[in-house]
């Protein structure tokens, strides 16, 4: 412990025991008389915390209250979430944090993370110095342009951060720390938020341009200088910023967009296991697309890079991934498409959504619009008349932006589909069989790519890396799962998941010379010492 006692003890998040400070311990460290008689151990205490977060009426209440829980007592909190996550994590994330971020002004308890804005132009590396914590590994920033399906949530935004980084911290034990979410607030263009007397960030209209590149520019030197062994992941950013600043500086620092590959590497696990229920080849696969932007295309590009694996050409690869966008089937010739777009631009008649699916035949239909209700019935119909087991993943974020229900995909299907979705649905009964649909969550892969980043000690961040968390998290759905239709294992074992996720991608920066952790021997050991474990230290 550091040097605190009496009530600053108590007070500090990381260090307090609450009311599971031992007699003795009261005596030593001057907290007789501050605390109740009794001495709760953290089981009680869980017990009290669940009981008082059920008894809230609504979810955004819970996650207040969950908030407010991390603030005062750490251990506590990744405790309770650690040992509930099925119940939690849609508290603390999707689909709540959806809501979280459209009222985080209105909802606002304590500074959480780090704020940079126009302002701070010339003085980010000074400022930086500000936060307390100097061993920083992993650092999640958004400028809140794009926040899941909702858009421009300006500096509202840093709820997806804060969620973000209490995932790395669960489900796969990166020390709590060593963790920094940070707000690039640049303004925004949602007109509402800044008439809102309440609203919090910087009140002016987006910095767009050299600008905006030139702050992320010194942001990300800063970085390098206050905290050189920081993996940076950009989370939410519009996406044609997503792409620009992926390709700036994916080959100059340690860093990743979740958007783009760690959706990329859920999605082509969940088609890899999917295929052990179908029963189809891989590389026989036909896939189509729903929306076309920075979500799908990552996988795309991430299913091209698997099925040259597998010794398809990248021209046929590509000819097996189709999209279609809110203008029809992406065909070449038409002049509204953006750079990541036209590699998937194939020879072909203009066609509608329906239509293209009749015409192209997919195997597999993957949704990324933010645009609910997009599945309808006829496309949930027209993809059971041609395959034996659809395959259907409806990954738009929150729930209320799923392209379709599970309900929806089971009924319309016959209960043949094969579904996952981004966000969590209940198990659904059809036709006698309890179908339970698969939620293709990040989750499952952004915390363990930082750990096995962290293990490694890794200079970048490759697409090995996420092909090889793919074939993990694939590998770990059990037929258990299988047999009851979800294509990614329970989030009960994530945890496990992470560390196998962590082990493959270690090993793969180490096989690609970006590791400066030589011992590769030594990995399980290392991720096994390292992940946190949320318990009370005694003095």
């Amino acid at each position: 412990m550091r040097d605190f006692i009496g009530q600053q003890l108590l007070n500090d998040r990381a260090l307090t025991k609450s009311t599971a400070f031992s007699k003795e311990e009261r005596r030593k460290l001057r907290l007789r008389g501050l605390l109740p008689y009794n001495v709760v151990d953290m089981d009680t205490q869980l017990i009290r915390v669940l009981e008082n977060m059920r008894r809230k009426e609504f979810d955004i209440e819970r996650y207040i209250f969950l908030s407010s829980l991390q603030e005062r007592n750490q251990t506590l909190f990744y405790r309770t979430l650690i040992d509930n996550i099925e119940e939690i994590m849609p508290l603390i994330y999707t689909p709540t944090v959806g809501q979280a971020c459209r009222e985080f002004a209105h909802i606002f308890r304590k500074p959480q993370g780090f704020y940079i804005t126009p302002e701070d132009k010339g003085d980010v590396a000074e400022i930086l110095d500000n936060w307390p914590e100097k061993d920083i590994r992993i650092i999640v920033v958004t400028d809140g342009e794009r926040i899941l399906g909702l858009g421009d949530l300006g500096a509202n935004g840093m709820g997806i951060p804060i969620g973000k980084l209490a995932l790395y911290v669960a489900c796969a034990g990166i020390q709590p720390h060593q963790c920094l979410p940070v707000m690039l607030d640049v303004g925004t263009n949602n007109r509402e938020l800044r008439e809102d007397p309440l609203y919090l960030g910087y009140p002016f209209a987006r910095v767009q341009g050299e600008a905006y590149d030139e702050l992320v520019e010194e942001f990300v030197s800063a970085v390098q200088v206050k905290f050189p062994k920081a993996l940076i992941q950009f989370e939410d950013f519009l996406t044609p910023n997503a792409y620009r600043l992926l390709h700036t500086y994916r080959d100059r620092v340690l860093c990743f967009n979740d958007d783009i590959q760690g959706t990329a590497a859920v999605a082509l696990a969940g088609i890899y296991a999917s295929t052990r229920i179908s029963k189809k080849a891989f590389t026989d696969l036909k896939i189509m697309f729903l929306g076309a932007g920075s979500a799908a295309t990552g996988i795309a590009d991430l299913i091209c890079e698997a099925f040259k694996r597998q010794g398809l050409s990248e021209e046929a690869a590509r000819k097996k991934l189709w999209f279609v966008d809110v203008n029809g089937l992406v065909i070449k010739g038409r002049d509204d498409l953006m750079s990541h777009n036209l590699p998937y631009a194939h020879d072909h008649a203009p066609a509608d959504f329906v239509s293209a699916i009749d015409a192209i035949k997919p195997d597999i239909l993957i949704g990324a619009t933010g645009a609910p209700g997009t599945f309808t019935r006829e496309v949930v119909e027209r993809m059971a008349a041609l395959n034996d087991r659809p395959v259907i993943f409806a990954l738009s974020n929150p729930t209320s932006r799923a392209e379709c229900t599970a309900e929806q995909a089971y009924e319309w299907s016959g209960g043949r589909v094969i579904f996952a979705s981004g966000s969590p649905f209940e198990p659904v009964s059809y036709a006698g069989a309890v179908h339970r649909p698969a939620q293709g969550n990040n989750a499952y892969v952004f915390p363990g790519i930082g750990l096995g980043a962290v293990i490694a000690d890794a200079s970048l961040i490759c697409d090995e890396m996420f092909l090889a968390a793919a074939d993990a998290l694939a590998g770990e759905v059990t037929e258990d799962d299988l047999a009851h239709g979800a294509v990614y294992p329970r989030l009960s074992v994530i945890r496990d998941v992470s560390a196998q996720i962590a082990l493959k991608v270690a090993q793969t920066a180490h096989a690609q010379g970006l590791a400066k952790n030589l011992d590769a021997d030594g990995y399980v050991e290392a991720i096994k010492n390292y992940m946190y474990d949320p318990t009370y230290d005694g003095v």
